[in-house]
């Protein structure tokens, strides 16, 4: 992969299992983009085997 020169847009992103937040590429991650699932530790100890969110229905849930 070439060098990084700050444009985050060109990064490879893919949204997390259980929130389904997106998630940019980050250069600790190269050797295994494949395996990472989760955006945060958080993440990685909720429900494993839960659907991912959609943003419209955490947006509805988190407005009630």
């Amino acid at each position: 992969m070439r060098s990084f020169r700050g444009n985050k847009a060109t990064l490879p992103s893919k949204p997390c299992a259980v929130c389904g937040l997106t998630m940019s590429w980050r250069k600790r991650w190269a050797k295994n983009w494949e395996q990472v699932l989760y955006c945060s530790d958080r993440c990685r100890k909720a429900q494993r085997g839960s659907k991912p969110k959609t943003q419209a229905q955490s947006l509805a849930k988190d407005s009630n």
